[in-house]
């Protein structure tokens, strides 16, 4: 489900934040006060649930490993209770990337919580990773590179000051790897080699680009990472630094130590020292690739980059909106008419919003931006661009944006036109169609009140919204003297009965 919230403008600012991060790993839930703009944490929550850990062979995940999940959510939840829905985050990562069951989970979870729970691509996580660890270093200038191991994926981040510029997520993480190279708890240097090895393959795609842009300081974040350093300074190899030196040495001492149990011995907590050499493995990897001669810890991770994610959209600082913008920039979308279209559509919008249950700020978003994007599939081609339009959506790294939320975008966008049919909402849940139905309906109003794209008004038009019925009421006299909008209409009329939909057209 797409996140909702209350529209108004007027509504306060919520005091209270809370982000919870389901990983492949581990769940982790921060919940933090916001005190003059700045974020103050309250307390932070974590468990090993071992999401990925519970995929079958055939990607889906197990009754158990769901159960783990759902227990650990529940002690979440009543933490979370009473906060306003906008001021929380929850997202999932690559167990629910890959699991080819997560909507049955997530529907599962949001019955926990009592808050939607969203999916996020690897790139958005790579962006909001950064945000968070640039959110707890000191200000300096220069580009930093950031890695962040998780349970099935690890980023790799360049960016500067709180701007990321170079963004990548590689399909590798502990958990992974923990069970195709180290699953009997054996730490051989045969095992340790072939994991260092197929992460230096995976590391191939983005080696000779990273490089070439350059970093002046090197920093880790994930608890991978940190109990990486925590044993480098029980050994006392280093203070807890990461060098290119440390980690070699490390890698003959698990070699030679054999077997996970004795990483307690070094301060490794239980949980996590299954996962512990496969850690190791991508991030020595990632030494050797990248060139990385030295690295620092730090605290700051996804959860906190949701945190400060909250916090941009409150202060109207959304860098969705910094997203749409450049999309309408790059494939030389007619920004004045796509405006004209989402005046229209949002004044129909307000008009019907409270009789078709179209009240959050997430209807608001959705139909003002597929407004400002409707006509993005024409630098494709103009035969079916609203289906090229949909696709460019529905599958391009979109900074700010849930998979959910792309995948609504999407929908708007691929039936704003034409025939409107049942393939429209292919892959939409059930519970999700009415929503996105009632929303195409007042976008293809709105486009078809423009399609002359001569910039004018929206008419003082009056909707009465039913179920599966919207009566439009134009001024006297409008559509005489507009004979093509009344043919548009009249057509429209058609197409929409297709789907058991009336539109009706009057005058008052």
């Amino acid at each position: 489900m797409t996140a909702a919230s209350p529209a108004e403008n007027t509504a306060p600012s919520p005091d209270m934040l809370a982000a919870i991060d389901m990983g492949s790993n581990s769940f982790h839930m921060v919940v933090a006060r916001l005190v003059h703009g700045e974020i103050r944490t309250v307390e932070k929550m974590g468990e090993k649930v071992q999401l990925g850990a519970g995929l079958d062979p055939y990607n889906r995940l197990t009754e158990e490993a769901q159960q783990r999940a759902l227990e650990c959510l529940s002690r979440f939840a009543q933490r979370l209770q009473g906060m306003p829905a906008e001021g929380v985050q929850i997202v999932g990562t690559n167990a629910l990337r890959v699991a080819r069951n997560a909507p049955e989970f997530i529907a599962r979870a949001e019955e926990v919580l009592g808050y939607p729970v969203e999916i996020i691509a690897g790139r958005e996580e790579a962006r909001l990773i950064y945000l968070g660890v640039s959110h707890t270093l000191a200000d300096d200038e220069g580009k930093r590179l950031v890695i962040d191991i998780g349970g099935g994926s690890t980023e790799f981040i360049i960016g500067q000051r709180f701007e990321p510029q170079e963004l990548e997520s590689l399909h590798m993480g502990c958990v992974s790897f923990r069970n195709r190279y180290f699953p009997d708890g054996k730490i051989t240097r045969r095992q340790m080699d072939k994991a260092i090895t197929h992460a230096e393959q995976e590391l191939l795609n983005i080696r000779q680009h990273y490089r070439s842009v350059g970093w002046q300081s090197a920093v880790g974040s994930s608890g991978s990472i940190k109990a990486i350093c925590s044993v480098l300074a029980n050994l006392k190899i280093t203070d807890g630094t990461l060098t290119r030196d440390a980690m070699e040495e490390l890698r003959k001492r698990l070699v030679d130590m054999g077997r996970v149990e004795k990483l307690a011995d070094l301060g490794v907590r239980q949980d996590r020292q299954s996962i512990f050499p496969a850690g190791f493995a991508i991030l020595l990897a990632a030494f050797r690739s990248l060139n990385i001669q030295a690295m620092t810890f730090a605290d700051g991770a996804l959860r906190e980059g949701l945190l400060y994610d909250i916090v941009g959209r409150i202060q109207h600082e959304d860098v969705r909106e910094r997203t749409i913008a450049a999309l309408q920039e790059r494939y030389h979308v007619d920004q004045a008419h796509g405006a004209a279209v989402e005046q229209t559509a949002i004044a129909a919008w307000q008009q019907v919003a409270d009789q078709w249950g179209l009240h959050t700020s997430a209807d608001e978003d959705v139909l003002r931006w597929a407004c400002r994007l409707h006509e993005i599939g024409l630098t494709i081609s103009h035969s079916q661009y609203h289906k090229h339009g949909a696709y460019l959506l529905r599958y391009s790294d979109l900074p700010g944006f849930t998979q959910q939320f792309q995948k609504d975008l999407a929908t708007l966008v691929r039936g704003h036109r034409r025939k409107f049919s049942s393939t429209v909402f292919e892959g939409i849940e059930p519970e999700d169609k009415p929503r996105l139905r009632y929303l195409c309906v007042l976008l293809r109003l709105a486009v078809l009140i423009q399609h002359p794209r001569n910039l004018e008004q929206p008419p003082e038009f009056v909707l009465h919204g039913h179920e599966n019925k919207l009566v439009v009421e134009f001024p006297e006299g409008w559509l005489d003297n507009r004979p093509l909008t009344l043919a548009d209409l009249e057509n429209e009329r058609d197409y929409l009965s297709k789907q058991d939909f009336t539109l009706e057209i009057g005058t008052r």
